[in-house]
Parts: structure tokens; C-alpha cells; sequence
């Protein structure tokens, strides 16, 4: 057992090394990197990566693995497939998780640079801030040891939240330590300090992923609708840390009222109306919806609008808003979305320097039923002369 940890320590110091020599092969070294980093814990990792310090190599390099660790995995969360609503417990502690790991990450990166000696003030600000994260975190712990594990207990889910709960305690324990380092920051020793943020960093990294594929995905197959609507209600009682999220309204209380008072039902979330119009007339685009009797309902009113409407169109046939001699294609249109032929017309147009993109979207109810058809209009000469790529976000002087 202990040649078996001798040679994956030994083969994780071999990837750091590479990664420092052989740069232009990341990809290669993190198929590698992946594929030994799940059998050695948090703290395993963090031991092979001091010991490299402490051989001369240099912070920059353990850096970029613990930061390759954590792409990779973030790409995984990405390609998750627990699709709740915004309202769901799950989807609020997703989004925790989320947080958890970008401020984590930074921890990280402050301990590495003090380290380095490269710092200043403000990375002493930073740092005393995700020091404060890290207690706020007890609000994400709480909601899941309080709430969610005796809900799972109930269902006869009892030893994967006893492990999870294990290991927040270990986050809390390591968390402890890390105070007492960073008091002593400038008699003590620096290296101890980036130890514990890359212990904790590592160790949330696999704790959130064992949630995601394996406690998570068993909690939506043992528990009710009415069930997480009851857990989201005791999330609530507990509160969050790094994000508000959408007021919460039980379905008892929509069936009951077919919504609540001052907020629209959208399924996943609840706006206010004045929120609703901000939204679509803010849209890059224009659109408008014809209903299922060719009646025209609704239009956004965006500051640059293509085509010139007024409201005087609402409750008109859509066929009495086109010339005549364009009524037939209109006509066409609709017929082949209504008889299922089609659920996408497009046309565009060159209108001076403009070039405008229209599109008609055929609307369908969960059956299948024709509903309407949404019109998106679009000028696109922007977008059509975009080139190559833009990464960096350019500041306004």
C-alpha cells in the first residue's frame, strides 16, 4: 500500500515537473494529471506539492496544477446534467459550489504570492477577505447537515452525507489552522499558509465533486417535489452566503393563485413586470409574437428599434401588418408552421449599411400544438465583420 502511494506521489511529481519544463504539452500533462489526481486525498497533494517547493521548485509552477485541476473539473460541473429549477435547493447549492471554488482558487493565488514576495496591501486586503469567506462558508454547511442529510437519512441515504459531513468538518479543522498561520504570518512561516489554502482548495475540490455525481443525482431519485419544496423553505430560514437567490414560491401557492402577487410565473423564476420589460426591451434584437389566430399580441420596444411599430398593431391579423403584395409569402408561413411542415423561416435583408436578419419561430405547447410563431428581428452588420477572438474585457477610459 505504501509503494502504491510512494509511486502516484511520485508520478504527480513527475506531471508538476513536466508542467514546469514542458509547458507547450498542457494538454497532454492534464490527461495525465486527471488521471491519478482522484486516488490520492487533498492532504497527499498538498504534501508532494510543498516538497517541491522545498526542492527549489518554484510557486509558479504548483500553481498552475492546483489551477489545471480545478479547469478540469469546473468543465465537468459544466457538462453536469442535474437540470432543476432556479427555485431548487439543488440549484442554489450548485451555484454555492460554484463561488466556493472561484474564491478558493484565489485563496490560493494570494497565499502563492505572498510566498513569492510579489504582494502588496491590497493583496493583504484580499486576503483577510477570503479568510472572513471562509467562516461565511458555515451557512452552505449548515444548510446541508441541518436540511438536506436528515431528509436523505429519512429515505435510507445515511452513509454518503455522513461522509460529506466528515468532510466539512475537515474543511472547519484545516480552516482553524489556517487562522492561527495567518496570525502569525510574519513571525511564521509563509509556506504553511499556502499549504492550507491548497489543502482546502483540494479538498473542496473533490468534496463538491463526490456531490455532484454521486450525492446529488441519488437525492433527486429518493425525494418528493413537496419534499424539496419543504427543504427550500428551511434554506431560506438559514440564508446564503455569496448569492441571493430567486424568491420562492410553492406550487401550492401558483395552483391556488396562478402566481403571486406582483411577481410573473416564468417556470424557472418568478420577475416582477417592471423586471420582465427591462429584460425584453433590452434585447439586442427585436421581437414580436403572433398567437395561434395569426393576432398580433405583444411587441419589445427597444431604444433602436429595425422596423417602425406602434401599438395600434396589438390585436390586429399579422396579415394586415405586411404590404399586400408580401401578404401570400405571410400566408405561407404560417400555414406551414401551423400543418408542422417547418418550425423555422428566415429571411435577411441589405437595408443601406444594415443587413438585417429575420426569423419566424414556430411556438408549440408541450403536445405538440401549434401556439403562435415569435418574429426575431436582428441587425447583424456587427457581428457579420467580427473576426478571430476577444478575450479581455476592454474598460471604458
Amino acid at each position: 500500500m505504501m509503494s502504491e502511494l510512494f509511486n502516484k506521489e511520485e508520478f504527480l511529481k513527475g506531471l508538476i515537473r513536466r508542467l514546469h519544463e514542458e509547458p507547450d504539452k498542457l494538454e497532454n500533462i492534464r490527461e495525465d494529471f486527471m488521471r491519478v489526481v482522484r486516488e490520492l486525498t487533498p492532504v497527499e497533494i498538498a504534501q508532494v506539492e510543498q516538497k517541491l517547493v522545498e526542492e527549489g521548485m518554484p510557486p509558479e509552477s504548483i500553481q498552475l496544477m492546483c489551477n489545471i485541476h480545478l479547469d478540469v473539473f469546473k468543465e465537468a460541473l459544466d457538462e453536469d446534467s442535474i437540470d432543476v429549477g432556479s427555485w431548487h435547493p439543488l440549484h442554489i447549492l450548485i451555484e454555492e459550489h460554484r463561488d466556493i471554488l472561484n474564491r478558493t482558487k484565489e485563496l490560493r493565488d494570494l497565499t502563492g504570492k505572498i510566498i513569492s514576495g510579489n504582494y502588496d496591501g491590497e493583496d493583504i486586503r484580499r486576503l483577510q477577505s477570503s479568510m472572513q469567506y471562509l467562516d461565511r462558508e458555515e451557512a452552505y454547511f449548515s444548510k446541508e447537515e441541518n436540511v438536506l442529510f436528515p431528509y436523505l437519512e429519512r429515505h435510507g441515504l445515511v452513509q454518503p452525507p455522513a461522509i460529506m459531513w466528515k468532510e466539512h468538518d475537515e474543511v472547519r479543522n484545516l480552516r482553524k489552522k489556517m487562522k492561527i498561520e495567518y496570525e502569525n504570518l510574519k513571525n511564521g512561516d509563509p509556506n504553511k499558509v499556502n499549504e492550507l489554502a491548497i489543502t482546502i482548495s483540494e479538498l473542496f475540490t473533490n468534496h463538491i465533486y463526490k456531490e455532484h455525481k454521486i450525492l446529488f443525482p441519488s437525492a433527486l431519485k429518493l425525494l418528493s417535489n413537496n419534499e424539496w419544496e419543504s427543504i427550500r423553505v428551511e434554506f431560506d430560514e438559514i440564508g446564503y452566503f455569496s448569492f441571493e437567490p430567486m424568491p420562492f414560491v410553492s406550487s401550492e401557492e401558483v395552483s391556488k393563485n396562478n402566481g403571486v402577487e406582483g411577481l410573473v410565473n416564468l417556470g424557472s423564476g418568478f420577475l416582477k413586470v417592471d423586471q420582465l420589460l427591462l429584460m425584453l426591451n433590452s434585447l439586442p434584437f427585436d421581437i414580436t409574437f403572433v398567437d395561434e389566430n395569426d393576432t398580433v399580441r405583444y411587441f419589445s420596444e427597444g431604444k433602436e428599434r429595425i422596423f417602425v411599430r406602434t401599438r395600434a398593431i396589438i390585436g390586429r391579423k399579422v396579415q394586415n401588418c405586411h404590404p399586400q403584395k408580401s401578404a401570400h409569402v405571410v400566408n405561407r408561413i404560417l400555414e406551414d408552421f401551423k400543418n408542422g411542415v417547418r418550425d423555422v423561416a428566415e429571411f435577411w435583408l441589405n437595408l443601406g449599411p444594415k443587413i438585417v436578419h429575420i426569423r419566424y419561430f414556430a411556438l408549440r405547447d408541450t403536445l405538440g400544438k401549434y401556439a403562435g410563431t415569435l418574429e426575431v428581428t436582428q441587425e447583424i452588420s456587427s457581428i457579420k465583420a467580427l473576426e478571430g477572438e476577444k478575450r479581455i474585457y476592454d474598460p471604458l477610459d
